[in-house]
């Protein structure tokens, strides 16, 4: 349930030059649980159980717990943090930490199976020290680690106010890694891990470049919130936000990044504040997306973006929370971590750069874990698919005459489809190059996902949670008056939308439009059929479990054009054969390993 409506106030701000009224709003008001127990069912509406207890205990047999230790920041404001460490004082530990507004101790006032709750997480498999989505201190410590989960400036009993994923925040962040560098139990190097908002702080905090922080492991985490979140595709999404916030526990309040978005819908110096500087991210990482999950084009932009020399990028079929406290991936990360925190020489350097499940069908792939040397694929060929909207296909040649097909622009679909005559792999970025029309309106709102469907008409999905939340396809988004590109980000296989301002239609106008399309890796079998659908709202499976919902803006039909002058076109990454079998082999000299004895 969500609580009800909180108090919001502005305060005026500058960020990077730019005069900015960045609006707040209050948090939860933390209690203690015997406060919460008295409060009316109203007043808890406005509350949370969250105590102060300032204590050292033992978490479990071997880990000891400081709990609401004190950390002071550059400016003064105290922040708040549980250290849960092995119990052997002699011992030097490296540092996880944990960085998110969820709050440090989640499962305090939990019971039963609450406790620890993950989705498509097992029950007992994460333990109740665990912060949500973050590095389990009771597998870690016993690994010789310690674990710091913090409350961020503003949450908790932390001092100040939240801002959320950006330069500030990231401040305080070098500030945390170094005092936990400092402390008499660490080996003066720390490393972060988590996913989702725990992913997205580490890109900001490496950029800040702590001279501790050793390496980093952001796991499904945004690049750009502008982007991937608040406006994906320029098409308003601002109920999840909401949703993802309304649990922030804290003293004064917390950027309210829902009442931003519709008190500043384009791009300014408040959004790219939340985009972090990539090019001063340089510690070794390990990055980590899910095919089928939001935060897939923010993993891979900054693993692309990104200057470390270090760097690992594993993209999955499964969803972030059964992938991150999987058993093996554990223990993968916990080699990534020992060699960069303790110097262990375990062969980390021998993995592939870059590995890709490429998914088939369902729950099967076709290859898990396929090493590769970098991201795109080099061998990639794009080729591109036109539609034909006179049969509704996808052809490899532009229909020499023009055609259109019309849909309700809030309850219709367009679907293109291409019928593949021999098995075929597609990795990387599709684009959607088409020519578009709105009848009845200034203006359409673009849901573009591309499907695999058997040869008899039956669409075959992924399926993720143990095969229980079918996902249909990679997906594009687009509001068309947000169509116009940013030249300086957008490549070939990858248009990146400027949204710096509005081109509203005019009635009869026909303007072609790029449509960004998330990367992907699938095979499609021969016989197969590769669908495009267009649609002007968000399709999935009652039962797919991203409670994303956007506000759109569709009246009266849309129009898409094809062949002749419109050359509409599904642009593919076609992969094939690492190595062409016709040809004579030829040493990459380049590559090739010296020695003494050659």
């Amino acid at each position: 349930m969500m609580p009800m409506e909180r108090e919001r106030f502005t305060l005026e701000t500058t960020i990077k030059g730019e005069r900015i009224e960045r609006i707040y709003q209050k948090e939860l008001r933390p209690v203690t649980f015997e406060e919460w127990e008295v409060l009316s069912d109203e007043e808890k509406q406005l509350a949370k159980p969250c105590a102060f207890n300032q204590r050292t205990y033992e978490a479990a047999p071997g880990i000891v717990c400081e709990q609401d230790v004190a950390v002071k920041m550059r400016d003064g404001i105290t922040l708040y943090c549980d250290v849960f460490r092995p119990q052997d004082s002699d011992a030097k530990v490296p540092a996880i930490l944990a960085w998110s507004n969820y709050g440090k101790r989640p499962n305090d006032f939990r019971t039963g199976e609450d406790v620890g709750y993950t989705p498509g997480v097992p029950f007992g498999a994460v333990s109740p020290s665990a912060k949500f989505e973050a590095a389990d201190p009771l597998y870690w410590c016993p690994n010789g680690y310690a674990v710091v989960n913090v409350d961020p400036r503003g949450i908790g009993y932390s001092e100040g106010l939240h801002d959320q994923f950006c330069e500030e925040e990231a401040r305080d962040g070098y500030d945390v890694v170094e005092w936990a560098a400092q402390q008499p139990w660490c080996n003066g190097r720390v490393t972060m891990a988590g996913s989702s908002a725990l992913a997205i702080t580490q890109w900001h905090i490496a950029a800040q470049q702590p001279p501790h922080l050793a390496c980093i492991a952001p796991w499904e985490g945004m690049s750009d919130m502008y982007r991937e979140s608040l406006y994906e595709g320029g098409i308003p999404c601002v109920r999840f936000t909401s949703f993802a916030t309304a649990g922030a526990c804290g003293l004064k309040g917390i950027d309210d990044q829902a009442a931003m978005a519709l008190r500043y819908p384009l791009m300014n110096a408040y959004w790219e504040n939340k985009i972090p500087d990539f090019g001063k991210v340089t510690v070794p990482a390990y990055v980590a997306a899910g095919w089928n999950h939001f935060h897939l084009r923010g993993s891979i932009n900054g693993y692309r973006k990104i200057s470390s020399e270090k760097k690992w990028l594993r993209v999955h079929r499964e969803f972030e929370w059964p992938d991150f406290y999987t058993r093996q991936n554990m223990e993968e990360l916990k080699a990534f971590f020992d060699r960069y925190c303790k110097d262990v020489h375990n062969g980390w350097e021998l993995t592939p750069k870059v590995r890709i499940d490429v998914m088939d069908a369902y729950d099967e792939d076709f290859a898990t874990r396929r090493p590769e040397r970098e991201f795109p694929l080099a061998r990639t060929e794009y080729r591109k698919l036109y539609l034909n909207a006179e049969a509704m296909s996808l052809e490899g040649e532009n229909p020499a005459a023009p055609a259109s097909v019309s849909y309700d622009g809030n309850e219709g679909v367009a679907e293109f489809d291409y019928r593949f005559e021999e098995d075929t792999e597609l990795t990387g970025y599709m684009k959607l190059h088409a020519f578009v029309e709105a009848d009845g309106h200034d203006d359409m709102d673009l849901f573009v996902t591309v499907k695999k469907v058997h040869e008899n008409g039956t669409e075959i999905p992924v399926t993720l949670f143990d095969g229980t939340a079918p996902h249909p396809g990679a997906w594009g988004k687009m509001r068309v008056s947000h169509r116009e590109l940013d030249e300086a980000l957008s490549s070939d296989f990858q248009p990146v939308q400027a949204h710096r301002r509005e081109l509203k239609l005019s009635a009869g106008e026909i303007v072609p439009i790029d449509v960004e399309i998330n990367p992907t890796s699938r095979l499609w079998r021969k016989g197969e059929i590769l669908r495009v659908q267009v649609a002007g709202r968000y399709l999935r499976d009652e039962h797919w479990i991203e409670p994303l919902m956007w506000e759109t803006d569709n009246r009266g039909s849309h129009i898409v054009h094809t062949g002749g002058e419109y050359g509409s076109y599904l642009q593919v990454p076609v992969v094939g054969p690492r190595h062409d079998r016709s040809k004579p082999f030829v040493v990459d000299e380049a590559r090739h390993p010296t020695h003494p004895i050659f």
